[in-house]
């Protein structure tokens, strides 16, 4: 079982640890890159970044820590950026740690420690992956550069007290990682209930600072481009990967469940200004893909609880197909906002 080790609390950046002058540096970053270059060759180096490697033979864990990153480019007008780092043990993208945001710095010192759970044995076909963003509040975050470690079993033998600097390859626009929503839909004819029981989300991206986010599920039921009536789960505070096994309830009567569909949300609380969209998806017979894969599957067996995974997409991907003249239907349920 993989665990976060550090604390989730946001903290300013370590000003000390910050190198102002460039002879400082350069000499450190030969010293300790000889016989440790960098595996993307293609792109141009966008900084560097500092990390300890060691693995835990008693719990077979690959242990890393981030240390800190140098020289990264302003992302930002105020020639800074706000950067924080993704590691995936590859070929697995579903589990992923972060670390927290540091704002308003190109040398930002990490200093968190993050464990993957792995066999020996399967250790040298994993690579470790660190994606370097800089952080947006109101829009999609910027890639700012990559590093991927090969060879990991190189890394078993020893003490991991040895910092290891790897140049940072520049990155091409990644498409938004914005993460998945489980959750299952069952219809009623007869009574003219839908229940969309929200189970679990995973990978959903960081809002705020912290390198977290507040989640809640939104369920809106549209019809020809009116939303008819939303339910919405409860919070669940500084996680990427929230539970919540909720049931909203729709009632809606057997002759109008073709001109209906669902727009789903997740959403950032924000106690202070207005909440955000994570993402979103969309479940109905005039929606694409999965949603109306998932929306034919319900239809197709009443009375029993269809379970599918769906990937959250931007905004303007949903509502952009929920634009037309507003309908006359007979929509009700007792459990309104």
């Amino acid at each position: 079982m993989t665990h976060q080790l550090s604390s989730p609390d946001f903290h300013g950046e370590e000003k000390s640890e910050q190198l102002t002058s460039i002879g400082q540096i350069k000499p450190e970053l030969y010293r300790l890159r000889q016989g440790d270059q960098g595996d993307g060759k293609q792109g141009d180096t966008c900084g560097k970044i500092s990390f300890l490697l060691r693995y835990a033979f008693n719990t077979e864990q690959l242990v890393v820590k981030i240390l800190k990153a140098l020289d990264l480019p302003a992302k930002d007008a105020n020639g800074f950026s706000d950067p924080y780092v993704k590691i995936y043990l590859l070929p697995d993208r579903k589990k992923k740690f972060q670390t927290k945001v540091h704002r308003k710095t190109l040398n930002p010192v990490f200093n968190e420690t993050f464990q993957f759970g792995v066999p020996l044995a399967e250790l040298h076909a994993r690579k470790l992956h660190f994606s370097i963003y800089d952080f947006d509040r109101f829009s999609r975050h910027d890639l700012i550069g990559q590093v991927v470690v090969e060879n990991l079993l190189d890394f078993s033998e020893g003490t991991g007290e040895k910092p290891i600097w790897r140049d940072i390859v520049e990155g091409t626009a990644e498409k938004a990682d914005l993460g998945e929503l489980n959750f299952s839909l069952c219809y009623l004819p007869t009574a003219g209930r839908l229940t969309v029981t929200i189970i679990k989300a995973t990978n959903l991206k960081a809002m705020d600072l912290t390198g977290f986010s507040d989640p809640y599920v939104k369920a809106s039921l549209v019809c020809e481009g009116r939303r008819l009536k939303k339910r919405k789960t409860s919070i669940k505070k500084n996680t990427l990967n929230p539970s919540y096994n909720e049931a909203l309830v729709f009632d809606i009567p057997n002759e109008n469940i073709e001109n209906v569909s669902l727009i789903i949300a997740v959403m950032d609380y924000d106690c202070i200004g207005h909440n955000e969209v994570i993402g979103m998806c969309r479940v109905g017979s005039d929606a694409d893909g999965p949603g109306r894969e998932h929306w034919t599957a319900m239809l197709a067996n009443p009375r029993k609880p269809i379970e599918h995974w769906h990937q959250l997409v931007e905004v303007d991907s949903v509502t952009s197909a929920t634009t037309s003249p507003k309908p006359h239907i007979v929509v009700d349920s007792p459990h309104s906002e």
